[in-house]
């Protein structure tokens, strides 16, 4: 299996720094303020420039969404525990990283690029038609990989990863250190750490030494 990963809540911890992003973004454009539950609460509405219209009630300018990239842009951020770790180890295998994203490709380069992280491809929201938990992503991401979508797996903190990953028939990981994680939700697989993810898919651990399932 060719691994995917969401972006927010399972690769970084973004939890406080992209909600700040909108509200500080909705004050400067003049609309009613919002909180950071109101954000969270539109993630599954789409890209940032969707969500921003919908929290401003407005369709915004270009120029106006663009006040959200000059807020992201340069705010801390830091990868999750294990996880540049567990990208290390994939890519000492040939393996890619890829990341399927809510988020914009352009907010996506921001973040990634702040905490650290190197990628091969990244499939943001504003490449597909429809938005997690639509499959489109997946489906994209397994075209681009020359491969087919049941050779997938997409580790998310979200029902929404998970319900996507299950929409395109791949298999699902639940990140049990994302800040939206449901041990309710369903999921073909759930990890404690990104490392779990290498023994699931067979591939050789940081140091070196293969960790096989089971």
């Amino acid at each position: 299996m060719l691994p995917v990963w969401d972006m927010d809540g399972t690769l970084i911890d973004s939890s406080r720094v992209v909600p700040a992003a909108f509200v500080r973004t909705v004050a400067e454009l003049g609309a009613p303020p919002v909180t950071a539950e109101q954000v969270v609460a539109a993630y599954g509405r789409g890209t940032p420039e969707v969500i921003l219209d919908h929290l401003t009630g407005r369709a915004l300018s270009a120029a106006e969404h663009d006040v959200y990239y000059r807020h992201l842009d340069g705010v801390p951020v830091t990868a999750y525990p294990d996880v540049a770790a567990t990208l290390a180890a994939l890519r000492a295998a040939a393996l890619p990283v890829t990341v399927f994203t809510g988020a914009s490709t352009r907010a996506a380069r921001i973040l990634l690029a702040a905490a650290g992280l190197d990628t091969d491809l990244i499939i943001g929201g504003d490449q597909v038609e429809h938005p997690k938990p639509a499959p489109d992503g997946m489906l994209l991401a397994a075209a681009e990989l020359g491969t087919t979508a049941g050779r997938l797996i997409l580790v998310g903190d979200s029902f929404l990863d998970l319900r996507a990953a299950a929409a395109a028939g791949s298999r699902s990981a639940a990140a049990g250190w994302g800040h939206r994680h449901d041990p309710a939700e369903p999921a073909d697989f759930r990890l404690a750490t990104p490392l779990d993810l290498l023994a699931i898919i067979g591939c050789p651990g940081p140091a070196g030494a293969p960790i096989l399932a089971g």
